[in-house]
């Protein structure tokens, strides 16, 4: 190839990988000549002459659960973009077993990890010592110097409640996931300062319990005991909002002619089936997925970038908030 074009083999090889220091034209004429060949570059060969492996380690806690599955198909589908092969390890939760797979990952020389958590909950680096990039998804790390991406639950709830007052409602409700959770305090926040904003004074206090229809449903009872002039529900899980409509449902009022709801998490399964179908806020995990992807790539070329990244949510409107 670098014969047909008229040049040397480094100034072909310069050519093909994108170097600055090559004429355009010279670049030309060697693409060109690649084209008249159907040449293609081997990877392997390349990657020796590079120092990379061309494989990255995705490692995640949450392999069976709703949120880690979206976010490791995001980044998948950004790796598959790239031609980079990727090795997925699930540690279940375990420490003792992600330090086994992070020693796994590392002897098959792989260029970067991305790890993926169970919950927004801070959890440890393992970036200290590691001899490749990591960037953290989902779960940021409790070191600022790491490289984090976490949905922005604080602005997805203003984003439901500022839907709700959109509608006309002025008496809402927060029933939300365990205190412990952080995206369930992010949540809260988000109510509260959306509330704040419009001059407005919540129904009730902020109700926690567990992600679930179950608490759903008890939710349900406890609101309408103590406030039951309440004509609208932001609820931080799409399960406790369905529990929370079949509760009032049962109890004679109407979604959402008389209390409008809101989920969060827009998992199909429930966010579709429930009657009516349920309103929510998509936290798009596999777009997050993918640009966590794209930010090893940089990190893995030097060029990272440290902190945690909030990324937007999304409103997704359906029939439980219809004016």
């Amino acid at each position: 190839m670098a014969a047909l074009a008229g040049v040397s083999i480094a100034t072909a090889s310069k050519a093909l990988n994108g170097r600055d220091d090559v004429r355009a034209e010279t670049r030309r004429l060697v693409l060109d000549a690649a084209a008249r060949l159907s040449f293609q570059p081997n990877t392997l060969a390349r990657g020796l002459l590079s120092g990379q492996t061309h494989t990255v380690g995705l490692l995640t806690g949450d392999m069976v659960g709703r949120f880690g599955i979206p976010v490791l198909l995001g980044a998948e589908n950004a790796f598959g973009a790239g031609e980079v092969a990727v090795l997925l390890c699930d540690a279940r939760g375990d420490a003792i077993r992600e330090q086994h797979y992070l020693r796994t990952l590392l002897s098959r020389r792989v260029d970067g990890l991305i790890v993926v958590g169970e919950s927004t909950n801070p959890r440890p680096s393992i970036t200290r010592n590691l001899p490749v990039p990591v960037v953290y998804a989902y779960a940021p790390s409790e070191d600022p110097d790491d490289v984090s991406f976490v949905p922005d639950d604080v602005g997805g709830a203003r984003l439901a409640v500022n839907h709700l007052i959109a509608t006309g409602r002025s008496r809402i409700a927060h029933v939300t996931g365990p205190a412990d959770y952080k995206a369930a305090t992010d949540r809260a926040e988000g109510v509260r300062q959306a509330l704040a904003e419009a001059g407005l004074e919540q129904a009730g206090q902020t109700l926690y319990g567990a992600w679930s229809q179950r608490w759903g449903r008890h939710a349900a009872e406890m609101l309408l005991m103590t406030d039951p002039e309440v004509d609208a529900v932001f609820c931080g899980s799409d399960q406790a909002a369905a529990g929370f409509i079949e509760a009032i449902r049962e109890r004679g009022r109407r979604v959402p002619d008389d209390i409008a709801v809101v989920g969060y998490d827009n998992w199909e399964v429930l966010s579709e089936e429930t009657r009516p179908t349920l309103t929510t806020i998509d936290p798009d995990l596999e777009h997050l997925g993918h640009t966590a992807a794209q930010h090893l790539f940089a990190a893995i070329d030097g060029k990272a970038t440290p902190g945690v990244h909030t990324l937007p949510c999304r409103l997704v409107i359906r029939d439980s908030t219809a004016p």
